[in-house]
């Protein structure tokens, strides 16, 4: 695949995964879940007009800059600042549908993170480094969804570590 083929590409998943977050953002019965997909959708519109920039660039000189990639993924140090916050998601009656909107979310970053794995593997060395940060964006993406949904199934996990041990209670 070319740098111009790997671009058209990558807005095609970029849009699709900005299409689910903005299905999805208003379905949400918690603030909290709408505000992440607000988020995120954000995020990943902001991923489509950098990626079409680039593309634009290409073809008008041949040449490809490799720009910083922003995200809006907070540290760690916020996240765990909301982590009561979104443990109220798991009460609210309708959250079985809200774990199917992360599911879907989840799919189309997992999707979206092994499309740019394949890419820097197979691109030029001068253009993987574009790519790569599109592979930390999207796997952060992912641990984000993936909190989501452990947090509203009560399964006591926050980011793959166990928040508590029911051996010891």
């Amino acid at each position: 695949m070319n740098i111009e083929e790997a671009i058209k590409t990558s807005i095609e998943y970029e849009e699709k995964v900005t299409d689910v977050y903005n299905k999805y953002a208003n379905k949400f019965e918690s603030e909290i879940g709408a505000k992440i997909f607000r988020l995120l959708g954000k995020e990943e519109d902001d991923h489509v007009a950098y990626l079409k920039a680039k593309l634009a660039e290409w073809q008008k000189s041949g040449k490809v800059s490799i720009d910083e990639v922003k995200t809006v993924v907070p540290d760690a140090k916020v996240l765990k600042e909301n982590v009561k916050k979104l443990k109220k998601i798991a009460k609210q009656e309708n959250i079985d549908n809200e774990i199917a909107y992360f599911q879907k979310a989840l799919e189309m970053e997992i999707k979206t993170s092994n499309f740019y794995k394949g890419l820097v593997s197979q691109l030029p060395k001068e253009f993987q480094p574009m790519f790569e940060r599109f592979v930390e964006i999207e796997e952060g993406h992912e641990a984000i969804v993936s909190a989501e949904i452990d947090n509203a199934r009560g399964l006591g996990f926050w980011f793959d570590f166990q928040e508590f041990d029911l051996e010891s209670a």
